[in-house]
């Protein structure tokens, strides 16, 4: 099934690996096959880890942008994982912690790491975090 992906001016995104930049004007493009695409507004940069959910979404992150060195990967996720899950008593947060796991196991990355914005949000909410990164306008396509 292709996705469309409507770009504003000037918008970045990654696609298999590459980063691309969107021109001046806005534009749209359909993607007719699989392929690992993350908007911008999705892309965590390292310094931008702070978090315990954004040591989750991190990896992940980069499981999906790598999807053949997923494995190196995993062992950070599930550490991460292992630590949040300890501490947090919210049956809705844990139910989609195993949400995101089984998604990990069953290399489903793009899914996890829609997951994981629910935990980041979470997160924020009750520690009243207001993230430079990844903000609330919703998911990418």
């Amino acid at each position: 099934m292709p996705l469309k992906l409507s770009l504003k001016p000037g918008e970045k995104f990654v696609l298999n690996g590459a980063v691309v930049q969107n021109g001046d004007r806005r534009c749209s493009l359909v993607l007719q096959n699989k392929a690992s695409v993350l908007r911008e507004k999705d892309i965590m940069q390292a310094s931008d880890v702070n978090s315990p959910a954004r040591h989750i979404y991190f990896p992940v992150m980069m499981m999906y942008l790598d999807e053949a060195g997923a494995e190196k990967y995993y062992d950070e996720f599930l550490t991460r994982m292992t630590e949040f899950m300890g501490v947090i008593a919210n049956p809705a947060i844990l139910a989609e912690c195993v949400v995101i796991s089984k998604a990990i196991m069953g290399r489903e990355y793009y899914k996890a790491l829609m997951g994981c914005r629910k935990l980041i949000e979470y997160e924020d909410e009750r520690l009243g975090h207001v993230s430079t990164s990844l903000p609330e306008d919703g998911a990418a396509e």
